[in-house]
């Protein structure tokens, strides 16, 4: 089993649509998307982890980065030996790590990233209207408050932006987020199957 997995990370404000894309892409054999919202989410809401993480969230700040990368590794180790996530086979797509250049360096050891995917939207009105849409339609509490949304922009300004700069600039992509999701998605294909061929490559 490798120590450092190939991968293609997500970055961009909230509401820009990591996870949609994320998700598309997944379905493609030979990707795994791991989203680390998803994974906080589906944690028991009555244990102690939980209930730190809904905390956390409800005011639209981060978890602690010693705790996400905890367990984002204890949940890609369940991943493997439930085989559904197969390293040797499977490019992980990362949605929401690593958040803050702390991140950044943590996951260092564990995730070799090749192309790094940045969504691109100057509309944060439009991205507040998205989540609040996700909210409904998804049932997801921490995206219906406009205040935590925009707290959350603040947050991402202030700590996410910055990881950009942990990785060379040759591997990042501006992908600008607007429009429809197959736009968005050609747009993601053309910047990453390029990448992914090379990789494969080397």
């Amino acid at each position: 089993m490798p120590t450092s997995y190939p991968s293609i990370l997500f970055i961009g404000p909230p509401g820009v649509g990591k996870g949609t894309q994320g998700k598309i892409l997944g379905s493609i054999p030979g990707f795994f998307h791991l989203a680390t919202g998803d994974m906080f989410r589906g944690l028991d809401k009555e244990s102690e982890i939980g209930m730190e993480f809904t905390r956390y969230a409800s005011q639209g700040l981060l978890v602690p980065d010693f705790l996400t990368v905890r367990l984002w590794q204890q949940h890609v180790e369940r991943l493997i030996a439930n085989e559904l996530f197969c390293p040797a086979i499977d490019v992980l797509l990362l949605d929401g790590i690593p958040r803050s250049e702390p991140q950044a360096e943590m996951m260092n050891d564990h995730i070799d990233p090749f192309i790094i995917v940045h969504l691109v939207c100057e509309d944060i009105d439009q991205m507040v209207a998205r989540m609040q849409n996700r909210a409904t339609e998804q049932g997801r509490p921490d995206d219906a408050d406009e205040s935590v949304i925009r707290r959350r922009f603040k947050v991402y300004a202030e700590q996410t932006a910055p990881v950009l700069a942990c990785y060379d600039k040759s591997i990042i992509s501006n992908i600008d987020a607007l429009g429809t999701q197959i736009e968005v998605l050609q747009r993601i294909l053309t910047a990453i199957v390029p990448a992914v061929n090379a990789y494969k490559e080397n």
